[in-house]
């Protein structure tokens, strides 16, 4: 490869209006580090101004409303003092000359009452159960079958993706990104695993993308085209989520957000953590042709393999997850192919400091 293809991944980028310093992106990562209340604190602000030299930080995985929670200690944004958190966090990396957007997130079925106000059940396409556990106050514990969401409700459900658009902004995001992947729940109202409803969100894959559709329309009647982006994970089947016939649906939701002129589409490539080869005859990079925007490959990349995709165009941008949770300077490391620091997955979830803001830099530092 020529040193000139090299340096592709390490060249400032325009993201429709927003120049990124570099082709890098800090993948949402739940930390569960929030406070009180859902809150963000100043310990996330640390932690994210250490990683302002990506070219773009999306924020972990934000809730929309008190019903969009499904893990202990996630923050949110749609309280006031949550705004005030996350605005203190948004300065911070933009005095460091980063670029930060948030993620908008409903778990829809993935959680438990013991997460929900008033020991609700969680809400969901239809009423069916995912196979697996939940992080709660008091540990793991099995899921609950969810309740279905009424058709009257679902106004309400996009009104508040709408105001944690507006949120986002007074918080001071340079933009959002739509968590539409993972198994969550616009996810669950795309996949025929999950969704059995025979109305106007149920059925067809007209009818399954609907939600997305409208949640992100609404999301644009906050934020210019150019600064929203939608996350997909077409085969990862993580969070018990499976589609009979995953192709056309994606290929379907794909060419609706495209004629939204979105900013960008995020694409979780393979099984979500690994591995990237799933074996399914569905080729991603199908979806790719399909949009014109911005396009950020997700999952399981090297410094060697994100080279060769920036080099060859295969994705405009290249997200990494893990190598950010231990390396706060994972660009400078990988531009020098410098050793990263070993990961403490025992402190990936909840806690303190200790594995979220004092994984030393290059020379031992953890100021950046």
């Amino acid at each position: 490869m020529s040193h000139a293809a090299e340096n592709d991944l390490f060249q400032p980028y325009q993201l429709g209006g927003l120049t990124l310093a570099n082709r890098i992106v800090m993948a949402p990562l739940t930390r569960s580090r929030a406070g009180a209340g859902d809150v963000p604190t100043p310990l996330m602000e640390t932690y994210y101004a250490q990683r302002a030299s990506a070219g773009l930080i999306i924020s972990e995985a934000s809730q929309i409303s008190p019903q969009g929670k499904g893990y202990i200690q996630t923050p949110g944004i749609y309280s006031e003092a949550q705004i005030a958190g996350w605005k203190n966090i948004t300065e911070a990396v933009h005095a460091k000359g980063g670029r930060i957007l948030i993620q908008l997130w409903h778990v829809g079925r993935i959680s438990h009452p013991e997460l929900q106000e008033g020991g609700a059940l969680p809400v969901a396409p239809s009423a069916v159960k995912a196979e697996g556990q939940v992080f709660t106050g008091r540990g793991m514990v099995d899921m609950v079958t969810p309740r279905a969401l009424a058709i009257e409700e679902i106004p309400g459900l996009i009104a508040d993706y709408r105001k944690a658009a507006e949120n986002a902004r007074a918080a001071g995001f340079d933009g959002v990104e739509i968590h539409a992947a993972n198994g969550y729940l616009l996810d669950q109202f795309l996949r025929d695993k999950t969704n059995r409803r025979t109305d106007a969100y149920g059925g067809g894959i007209e009818n399954r993308a609907r939600l997305l559709i409208e949640v992100t329309e609404a999301v644009l009647e906050v934020w210019e085209r150019d600064r929203v982006g939608v996350r997909l994970s077409p085969l990862s089947p993580v969070n018990d989520i499976d589609d009979s016939d995953p192709e056309p649906l994606f290929v379907h939701a794909v060419e609706r957000l495209d004629a939204l002129d979105l900013g960008f589409l995020h694409l979780v490539e393979g099984v979500t953590g690994g591995p990237r080869e799933t074996g399914h005859p569905f080729q991603l990079f199908r979806l790719r042709a399909l949009f014109k925007g911005t396009y950020i490959g997700n999952n399981g990349y090297t410094r060697e393999l994100a080279l060769a995709t920036c080099a060859a165009n295969v994705a405009d941008l290249i997200a990494f997850g893990k190598p950010f949770i231990a390396n706060p300077d994972l660009v400078e490391r990988l531009r020098l192919n410098a050793p990263l620091n070993q990961l403490d997955e025992a402190t990936f979830y909840g806690g303190d400091a200790r594995g979220y803001t004092d994984y030393p830099f290059l020379a031992g530092r953890t100021d950046g």
